[in-house]
C-alpha cells in the first residue's frame, strides 16, 4: 500500500489511544539518531503535544562503529498533558545494533508493555562481540520481558531506495528514515512534516532527497502492512495555553533571549566565545542574526574571548561571552577585571561533566561553587540560573536588566540537558515585554569633575561611553580610589570598595522576586531545586502531592543573592531535600547561609534525574518523619 504526501493513511489496524509516550532512538553516532530524534519531536509539536527531549551524544567525536562507547540517543516525551521531563521508563527503544541495544534496554519497561525495535541485520557476530554478547541476545530469550518487533532494517532500506544511484553505503545513511517512518506509523504521526524537511535539507541533491523519502516511506508502510504490528498508538493535542508556540532547545532560546534584551535596552550584541561543547551551539545561532545588530566574534582562546566583551562593555555594546567548566576557569582573571571595572556583562556557563575535559556531551550542575568562589580576591557576582530550555530566554533578559541596573558582570548558569533538550515554547508578544532602560552621562558642565566611581541608589557606577567630551577616566585591573576611579593602595579604601563591590551585589535581592512554593505552605518537607533538575522535581512533588502527601517545591532561579524571604520559607518544613547532579554545592550554600540541616539526592552520571529518583528520596524522608 502506498502513502500520501499530503495525509498520513489509517486502516482497520488497532488504534489505541494513550495519554504520552516515550521513545528512544538509539544506533552509532553515524546512523543519523539525532536527526530522527528532531524530527520526531517536531512533528510531534506540530501535532500539538507538549514535549520534552534528552539527546545523549558520545563524548568521542567518532567513536569505533559498534561500540558501546560510540551509541548515540535521542529520547522524546510527547504528551497531551503538560510535561516536564523527557520521561523515566521507555514505551519505545529503536535499536540500530547490537551496542545500541546493550546500553538502553534497562530503559525500557519491562512488564510486557515496551516496544523494542531492533535492527536485526546488524546482529551479527563483529556486532555482537563489539558489544559484548556472548550469545545473540535475539535469540536467547532475554528479551521476553518486551514486545520484541525484529526488523531487517538495512535489508529493507537498501530495496527502498534501490535504482537512486546511491551505494551501499549511501543507501545505509537512510536507514534512521526508514527507523522515523516505522515511529511514525506506530504512534500516528503525519510524515509531511519530514517530507518537507527533506525537501529543503537535501533538494539540491535530488538522488538523497529520493532515497531518503523513500526510506521515510518504506518504514511507515511497514508498519501498516506487516501482521507483525496489530496496533498503533493515538496522543491526543495538549491543552497548552493559547499563542503560537515553536520548538526550541535551550541554546536557541538563550541566543534569541540575548538579542531581546539588546533590543530592549537599546544596544547592540557583542558575543565573544571560543568553541566548546555543550556552548557552541550559542555562537551558531547569534552568527545567523546579523540583521539584528548582533556581532559575534570567534576567539583564538577562551582568555581572548572575555577579554574582547570586557573592551566591548567599556566601548557601550551588550557584551556576553560563553563557554563551559574549563573555559570558565580560563576566564576567571578577566571576569575579575570585570568585576573591579564594574562594567555590565553577561558569561554564560553551559555546564558539562567535569573536572578538566570530563564528560564533555554529558550533562551535571558542578560549577556553582566555580561560579561562586572561582575568581581570586573578593569578587561576587550575581548567579541566575535557568530551569528549562524555553526558560533560558526569560533567564537571559533578566541577567541583563541585573547587569545593566547595578553595572556588574552577571553569571548565566544552564547545563547540557537544557542547553540540547528542546520544548514547546510560546512566543511572547514583544510589545509585552518589559523595556530595560539603560543610560549613559552626558558632557560633563564647565568646572564640574566626572567621578566615575560616585554611585546611585543601588550602588552602581555611572556606564560613561569613550568618547564623551569630560568623561575620561582611569581603567584597569588595579583597585579603584573611591569616586575618582583612580589607583588607590590605601587599605581603608581598599577595605571600602570591597565592602561596596559585596554589597551591591547583596542589593539586588531587594528587586529580585520573592521565592515561590508549588504546594502547601507549610509542611512535612520542601524539595528545593535549580536549574535542570526543576522537571524531575517538579513531577515528582506533583505525583505525592497529588496522594495526600504533605510536600513542596521551590525552585531557584537566583543563587545569588538568594531571594530575600528563602530564610524565612526554608523554616516552615520539618525537611529540606535538595536535588543536584553534584555532591552537594547548593545544600552547602544554604547549610552555610541559613545554619540549617538539609538533605541531599546527588549524581554523577551525566544523566538528569529521573521522577522515579526523586520520588524515592522523599518517600525515604516522609517515612522517616513518620
Amino acid at each position: 500500500m502506498s502513502i500520501s504526501t499530503q495525509e498520513t493513511l489509517r486502516t482497520s489496524k488497532e488504534v489505541i489511544s494513550v495519554d504520552g509516550a516515550t521513545v528512544r532512538f538509539a544506533g552509532d553516532s553515524g546512523d543519523g539518531m539525532q536527526l530522527a530524534g528532531t524530527q520526531l519531536t517536531n512533528t510531534s509539536a506540530l501535532v500539538g503535544n507538549d514535549v520534552a527531549t534528552f539527546p545523549d551524544f558520545p563524548a568521542e567525536i567518532r567513536a569505533p562503529r559498534g561500540t558501546l562507547a560510540g551509541v548515540s540517543g535521542f529520547q522524546i516525551h510527547f504528551s497531551s498533558t503538560e510535561i516536564f521531563t523527557p520521561g523515566d521508563k521507555l514505551d519505545a527503544l529503536v535499536a540500530m545494533n547490537p551496542a545500541a541495544l546493550k546500553t538502553n534496554l534497562a530503559d525500557l519497561h519491562e512488564d510486557g508493555t515496551g516496544i523494542l525495535i531492533v535492527n536485526e541485520d546488524a546482529f551479527d557476530e563483529k556486532g555482537m562481540k563489539q558489544a559484548g554478547y556472548d550469545q545473540n541476545p535475539l535469540e536467547d530469550g532475554s528479551l521476553d520481558l518486551y514486545q520484541t518487533f525484529r526488523v531487517p532494517i538495512t535489508k529493507l532500506t537498501r530495496a527502498a531506495v534501490e535504482g537512486s544511484g546511491l551505494s551501499q553505503k549511501g543507501a545505509d545513511r537512510c536507514r534512521n528514515f526508514f527507523s522515523m517512518g516505522l515511529v511514525y506509523w506506530l504512534y500516528g504521526r503525519s510524515l509531511n512534516p519530514t517530507l518537507k524537511f527533506i525537501d529543503s535539507k537535501f533538494g539540491a541533491k535530488p538522488s538523497v532527497a529520493d532515497a531518503n523519502r523513500n526510506s521515510l516511506k518504506a518504514g511507515w508502510n511497514y508498519g501498516e502492512t506487516t501482521d507483525a504490528f496489530v496496533s498503533s498508538y493515538k496522543v491526543d493535542r495538549a491543552k497548552l495555553p493559547p499563542g503560537t508556540y515553536r520548538n526550541i532547545t535551550g541554546n536557541q532560546a538563550l541566543a534569541l533571549g540575548l538579542i531581546a534584551a539588546a533590543r530592549l535596552s537599546e544596544k547592540e550584541v557583542f558575543y565573544g566565545s571560543y568553541p566548546i561543547t555543550p556552548a557552541t551551539d550559542i555562537l551558531h545561532e547569534l552568527s545567523k542574526y546579523k540583521h539584528f545588530a548582533v556581532r559575534t566574534f570567534q576567539a583564538e582562546d577562551e582568555i581572548a574571548a572575555v577579554t574582547s566583551i570586557i573592551g566591548a562593555a567599556f566601548g557601550g555594546a551588550m557584551a556576553v561571552t560563553g563557554s563551559s567548566g574549563p573555559g570558565i576557569a580560563l576566564k576567571g582573571e578577566a571576569m575579575g577585571l570585570g568585576t573591579m571595572l564594574e562594567l555590565p556583562m553577561l558569561i554564560v556557563n553551559i555546564q558539562r561533566g567535569g573536572p578538566s575535559t570530563g564528560l564533555p556531551t554529558k550533562t551535571e550542575q558542578s560549577d556553582l561553587f566555580q561560579a561562586m568562589f572561582g575568581r581570586n580576591g573578593e569578587c561576587p557576582l550575581p548567579i541566575i540560573a535557568a530551569r528549562s530550555p524555553a526558560d533560558c530566554f526569560d533567564v537571559a533578559c533578566e541577567a541583563w536588566k541585573i547587569a545593566t541596573r547595578f553595572m556588574t558582570p552577571v553569571i548565566i548558569l544552564s547545563d547540557g540537558f537544557i542547553a540540547n533538550g528542546a520544548e514547546p515554547w510560546l512566543i511572547p508578544n514583544p510589545e509585552q515585554l518589559e523595556p530595560i532602560p539603560v543610560t549613559h552621562p552626558g558632557t560633563m558642565p564647565d568646572g564640574e569633575d566626572f567621578l566615575p566611581y560616585a554611585r546611585d541608589e543601588r550602588l552602581a557606577r555611572p556606564w560613561a561611553l569613550p568618547g564623551t567630551p569630560g568623561l575620561m577616566h582611569r581603567i584597569g585591573g588595579l583597585e579603584k580610589e573611591d569616586l575618582t576611579g583612580n589607583v588607590s593602595y590605601d587599605p581603608d579604601n581598599h577595605q571600602h570598595m570591597t565592602d561596596v563591590r559585596a554589597q551591591k551585589v547583596e542589593n539586588i535581592a531587594r528587586e529580585i522576586p520573592p521565592q515561590k512554593v508549588e504546594g502547601v505552605e507549610t509542611g512535612d518537607l520542601l524539595v528545593l531545586s535549580w536549574g535542570g533538575t526543576y522537571g524531575a522535581c517538579a513531577t515528582a512533588v506533583g505525583e505525592l502531592s497529588s496522594g495526600g502527601a504533605s510536600v513542596a517545591h521551590a525552585h531557584l532561579r537566583h543563587l545569588n543573592p538568594f531571594p530575600a524571604n528563602l530564610g524565612d520559607l526554608l523554616q516552615r518544613y520539618q525537611k529540606v531535600l535538595v536535588p543536584e547532579l553534584n555532591m552537594g554545592q547548593l545544600r552547602s550554600l544554604i547549610c552555610s547561609k541559613y545554619l540549617m540541616d538539609t538533605y541531599g539526592l546527588n549524581k554523577m552520571q551525566g544523566k538528569p534525574f529521573s521522577v522515579s529518583e526523586v520520588v524515592h528520596r522523599i518517600k525515604e524522608l516522609l517515612v522517616d518523619i513518620g
